[in-house]
């Protein structure tokens, strides 16, 4: 990655940390998740509005590192109008990407995230969103831990 893009990709990250998109309670959600990271302290909930397998809205709330409240805000912007099936291709993506630096096909903004995978530590901070998102959409309604076997 060349130095401009990082640098435009921590910009980014850090305008979505200070002015998260999607930050509130969805009072018609008819999906929700929680997740947790104990070893950072991020929390999340991830509120969804299905139409069938078609996500017409998502938002959340919760509290946490930049990376964390980043992830969730532009997770929120991304899936927006996508099936469960489009939810778990990006998810499957997204993850492999965070973990790895690579990332298969175009990401748009979630590319900013690729940086992750250099900090170990905070892959869990980035993943929590997308865990909590996956399980709201899917419709298990459970609270996720990066500290469990699910996350």
């Amino acid at each position: 990655m060349t130095d401009d893009l990082t640098e435009l990709y921590q910009q980014l990250l850090l305008d979505h940390n200070k002015s998260p998109r999607n930050f509130r309670v969805l009072p018609d959600a008819n999906r929700t998740a929680q997740g947790t990271n104990p070893i950072c302290g991020d929390s999340c909930t991830i509120y969804a509005r299905m139409d069938g397998d078609l996500v017409e809205e998502m938002t959340f709330q919760g509290s946490g590192c930049a990376i964390s409240i980043a992830s969730a805000s532009l997770l929120t912007e991304s899936l927006k109008g996508k099936t469960k099936a489009e939810v778990r291709v990006m998810f499957d993506k997204v993850c492999d990407m965070m973990t790895t630096g690579h990332s298969e096909g175009d990401l748009g903004k979630l590319s900013a995230l690729a940086g992750v995978h250099r900090f170990p530590v905070r892959i869990k901070c980035a993943i929590l969103p997308w865990h909590a998102a996956a399980a709201a959409v899917e419709g298990r309604g459970e609270t996720i831990s990066t500290e469990s076997d699910r996350a």
